[in-house]
């Protein structure tokens, strides 16, 4: 296993997985683990992780504006009025990830997700519904963080229920996280601080 915790070249202490590569620093330091409750930003993180497996975050990451202009900025009631002629230009477009399944996943989730809107009032408030009131596992490095774990698996349940796809277990933990409904910084990293003291004031949705 990597090394859980490294010190980078400015002298701060973050987990190992961002590496030194100035993106994907900044995203581990000022996104990832952060608390997220707006319902487009909320759905783009949802189907950027779908869009993910398979591949390397890091691919995901340097092509998220291609994606977002693709996907009109993730907002899902314009995504979820896509016809075919969208979805023929969307895999002319070598600047995202040309799945025709997760292209055609975004656009029905898109629909999924107006549904999720109109039954909870809001992706944020079902979202946050679930959040765990402990920890699903172990942050201190001796450990590798889960896959997967009950929180994801019944979310992904829950969303397979209502028609989404490409929203495993996995693909959902790794949402969790992005999302900040959990905070899986290990211990001693300064972002995960960071989130900790976030997520303490947030006022979660209802």
């Amino acid at each position: 296993m990597s090394e859980p915790f490294q010190i980078g070249a400015d002298g701060i202490g973050r987990c190992w997985w961002p590496g030194e590569a100035p993106d994907y620093v900044e995203y581990h330091d000022n996104e990832w683990g952060r608390p997220v409750v707006d319902d487009i930003r909320l759905f783009e993180k949802i189907c950027l992780e779908g869009f993910q497996s398979g591949l390397a975050w890091i691919t995901i990451l340097r092509k998220r504006e291609n994606f977002r202009a693709a996907f009109a900025r993730f907002d899902f009631e314009k995504v979820a009025a896509f016809d075919e002629s969208d979805v023929e230009r969307l895999l002319s477009d070598a600047g995202i990830v040309r799945h025709q399944g997760k292209i055609r996943s975004t656009i029905s989730n898109a629909a999924r997700a107006i549904e999720l809107v109109e039954e909870a009032g809001s992706l944020a408030a079902w979202f946050w519904s679930f959040e765990p009131t402990d920890i699903e596992g172990d942050r201190s490095g001796d450990i590798p963080v889960p896959a997967t774990t009950p929180t994801s698996t019944r979310i992904a349940k829950e969303l397979k229920k209502r028609g989404w796809s490409f929203v495993g277990p996995t693909t959902v933990y790794a949402f969790m996280q992005a999302m900040g409904m959990v905070n899986d910084h290990v211990v001693g990293c300064a972002a995960g601080e960071e989130c900790e003291a976030e997520r303490s004031n947030l006022v979660r949705p209802s």
